[in-house]
């Protein structure tokens, strides 16, 4: 109840109910991708601040390390378990979208930590950055394997890796986020206090009016998954519960803190619905947009945000 009490929170409650009755309230998509760098620079700024403070430590690389297992394993996994429902067209670009990670939904998560004065390391914004790219280079091996194995036309559609790889890695957002986080690390303590009315005080009111348009959006993907499968309606429901059992389980083996555990959870959990629908698009046309797209946006994302990050910061309180 006190997740629903926060104002970012009722604001993205808002906009779900505004896209439902659908109003014509809206926000320009310019706005919208000026509110996302912007999260994205203060995340990164916060990232660097915090581990100027800290250092690098053990912790830093164990962290980091299992987001890179997690990046491998949830594609892997989830590959396996959609190709006995959906074409591996299909499987891949699902896989990808569950394998990546949703930085709103990890810059909500992190919201919530500082709210709840629950510690948690700036490097963790490096790995959801770490987390991104994997799942999108192995959907777009899957799917050209899945394209020579059935020939004919499909093959005319084969992706180089080199082509996927440089635009994973040179993507603005990911790219503004690294390069903040450098920026906040070398300037320290003396650009924290330059840059807090910046990043500290405006980012919360900044994030509850993004949420509010993720919430109009939401509200109309959800229409989308009209006359799917009820399994898959329950696979991105049930898949971020899955893949945050095995990053708690993770977590623990490796002795992360609760709040940097939390943060693990949310991210493997998490379904990306920017840059992974934007390069699949082009990499794998033979999937359905509406599918990942819409369990992504539609229904794991208000999940997260509304049931999931409360959720999963309880119980890595509780065991890690």
């Amino acid at each position: 109840m006190q997740n629903f009490l926060d104002p970012a929170i009722l604001f993205f409650v808002f906009g779900l109910l505004a896209g439902t009755v659908r109003s014509n309230l809206e926000i320009p998509p310019a706005i919208a991708r000026f509110l996302s760098l912007y999260l994205l620079m203060a995340l990164g700024l916060k990232g660097g601040f915090a581990l100027a403070k800290s250092g690098l430590d053990a912790e830093v690389a164990v962290s980091l390390a299992c987001a890179v297992v997690m990046a491998l394993v949830v594609p892997a996994m989830g590959y396996m378990v959609l190709k006995r429902y959906l074409s591996r067209f299909d499987a891949a670009a699902v896989s990808a979208t569950y394998g990546s990670v949703s930085a709103v939904t990890f810059i909500t998560a992190v919201q919530y930590l500082e709210t709840h004065q629950i510690a948690y390391g700036g490097h963790m914004a490096a790995a959801m950055a770490l987390m991104e790219s994997p799942a999108i280079v192995m959907a777009v091996v899957l799917a050209n394997m899945a394209r020579q194995k059935e020939g004919g036309a499909h093959n005319t559609h084969k992706v180089g890796l080199r082509k996927v790889l440089h635009e994973s890695f040179t993507d603005g957002a990911q790219l503004l986020l690294l390069g903040a986080m450098v920026i906040g690390l070398v300037t320290g303590e003396a650009g924290q206090k330059s840059m807090q009315p910046f990043s500290g005080d405006l980012f919360k009111g900044m994030l509850a009016f993004f949420l509010l348009d993720m919430g109009l959006v939401a509200a109309r993907n959800i229409g989308a998954l009209k006359g799917r499968s009820p399994w898959l309606v329950s696979y991105a429901l049930v898949g971020p519960l899955v893949h945050a059992g095995i990053a708690l389980t993770l977590a623990a083996a490796a002795g992360l803190s609760p709040g940097n555990g939390a943060l693990l959870m949310v991210l493997a959990a998490s379904a990306s619905y920017i840059a992974v629908p934007a390069v699949v698009r082009q990499a794998i046309p033979e999937a359905n947009p509406s599918l990942y797209f819409g369990m992504s946006l539609g229904l794991t994302f208000p999940f997260n945000i509304l049931l999931g990050i409360p959720l999963f910061v309880s119980i890595a309180e509780r065991i890690l």
